[in-house]
């Protein structure tokens, strides 16, 4: 069997027979070998009656019921602990990422990167759709930390990005709310001096269903991160 590359960690709610349109399209787009993993907080969520349904082609898809507290960030943070490759990549499960990005993802944090940055917002890039103040707030929060520190990519705060684990690792994660998880590793990785990379996207807002995100609950998380990004630089 040819080794896996990388673990493909995606936090899901309810999301039911639509998985199967995901897994198409990540199974049409990835063509390194991978593990799919799809956490959702219990086992009575949709998604896993709709992963049963669909038939892989070419990789290993596995639904699994996360142990830790409900929540994205806690779905992520189960899924990372259950990977079993170094490099993970964090995509969301209602297709409006384009996994045709994932394996240059890969490739970086294999090229030693620490972080790569799939980026709505660098040239090539784009953002279809969405709520307007939610785009807005992303795209000043993300351009001040390029330009006023010099952060390696132009979408911090997308959750869509690879990471090494063994960055993971030594940093750790805090995050315990919503996808401000994405913005806590970015700007972890500054502070320490770690090599961020990425590459242009094309985000699409789901055609299908509703949003999970909670702008307003969520965005002190994302405020203290933004904030935590200017401090000194970390030591080992």
């Amino acid at each position: 069997m040819t080794a896996l590359r990388a673990s493909i960690v995606v936090p899901a709610l309810n999301e039911g027979e639509q998985i199967g349109v995901f897994l198409q399209r990540l199974e049409e787009s990835v063509t390194l070998p991978v593990e799919v993993l799809i956490v959702v907080d219990t086992p009575s969520d949709t998604t896993l009656a709709g992963i049963e349904k669909y038939s892989s082609t070419q990789h290993q898809i596995l639904g699994v019921v996360s142990e830790f507290p409900k929540g994205p960030a806690n779905a992520i943070r189960y899924g990372i602990s259950r990977s079993s490759c170094e490099v993970v990549v964090i995509t969301m499960a209602d297709g409006s990422d384009d996994p045709r990005v994932i394996d240059d993802l890969i490739r970086l944090i294999e090229r030693g990167c620490a972080v790569a940055a799939a980026s709505r917002y660098m040239a090539g890039g784009q953002q279809i759709g969405g709520p307007r103040f939610k785009k807005l707030l992303s795209r000043n929060a993300s351009r001040a930390l390029w330009l006023v520190l010099g952060v390696g990519t132009h979408d911090s705060t997308n959750s869509f990005k690879a990471y090494s684990k063994n960055f993971i690792d030594q940093v750790g994660i805090e995050s315990d709310k919503g996808f401000e998880l994405g913005l806590e590793l970015v700007a972890k990785a500054h502070r320490s001096g770690r090599m961020i990379a990425e590459v242009p996207t094309i985000w699409i807002d789901r055609m299908v269903g509703e949003s999970n995100f909670q702008l307003r609950r969520w965005l002190p998380q994302y405020l203290r991160w933004f904030f935590y990004a200017f401090g000194s630089k970390l030591t080992k």
